[in-house]
């Protein structure tokens, strides 16, 4: 499938994500690594993954989908969102593409298989910036009894996630806060697609966690927090996992304090009282 189409213009319109960017000849949309090529959309980082790793699957974090194996993860670099907290800005906030080796989808799931690892997880940065190598890698690694993760922050386009119905397995979708001015202003997305693409992700069948990381003074009132377990538990179901993740000073919020324990234990309370049944308290170093 053509993630792309033309406009009355001569301009081309990106299908790969909810901006829909219309981007001018030679020029790149909002992530930095899709570029009209003249007659057509290309994905600048197909072949080029910035990061490969070995992980725990729990690391993604994935605990109620294939516990306790490991996962070929992959990632390139490039964005659809500016989060001033990103605790991965290297890769995501970066168009500095790593061509030194070009790694075609057969050898990802060859990678995979080496290493047994019954999974491959697009994740580091935006994955949904790179769907049309993730489509290929995926196709061949279901052929191989190889299952796919997508972590992502679940601002899909309806043509892609359409897409990964029957070929995405699991999802880890970060929602970041349960306020629309937020989403626009500071992370230059849009709540009202989320919130959609996520009901749509369950309700197809593809397994999906959530991840909030909760970071000081942007997402951290109690209203907040009850407006996200809220949603979960009516939207989604009170099965879908919550993992509520502990912010450190980073990227462009280095003034900012670590979240709290308090705060993370008054999340959990909320998450446990609206009725959400499995949550994960994660980035803190110790159990709690």
């Amino acid at each position: 499938m053509e993630f792309y189409k033309r406009t009355s213009t001569d301009k081309i319109e990106c299908l790969l994500c909810g901006h829909y960017c219309k981007i001018s000849k030679n020029h790149v949309g909002i992530c930095g690594i899709n570029k009209n090529s003249g007659d057509k959309i290309e994905c600048l980082v197909y072949g080029y993954p910035n990061a490969i790793n070995i992980d725990p699957i729990e690391k993604k974090p994935l605990y109620h989908f294939l516990p306790n194996t490991k996962t070929f993860s992959i990632g390139t670099v490039g964005c659809n969102f500016k989060c001033s907290f990103c605790q991965n800005w290297q890769l995501s906030q970066s168009v500095d593409i790593d061509k030194s080796t070009l790694y075609m989808p057969k050898d990802i799931v060859n990678f995979a298989h080496h290493y047994e690892c019954e999974s491959i997880s697009y994740t580091y940065n935006e994955p949904t910036i790179f769907f049309p190598y993730i489509l290929d890698i995926a196709r061949l690694a279901h052929k191989e009894g190889i299952k796919n993760i997508m972590v992502t922050n679940g601002f899909e386009s309806r043509e892609v996630r359409e897409q990964m119905v029957g070929l995405i397995d699991a999802l880890n979708v970060d929602l970041k806060s349960f306020d629309e001015k937020y989403y626009q202003k500071k992370l230059a997305g849009k709540l009202d697609i989320i919130l959609d693409n996520l009901k749509f992700f369950v309700q197809s069948g593809i397994h999906v966690e959530i991840t909030t990381l909760i970071v000081p003074t942007h997402n951290d009132s109690k209203e907040e927090l009850e407006k996200i377990a809220s949603f979960i538990v009516e939207e989604l179901g009170c099965t879908i996992p919550w993992h509520i993740s502990a912010f450190h000073p980073d990227y462009k919020e280095m003034g900012l304090p670590r979240t709290s324990i308090d705060t993370l234990l008054m999340a959990r309370e909320i998450g446990y009282s609206m009725g959400i049944k499995n949550i994960h308290i994660g980035n803190v170093g110790v159990a709690i």
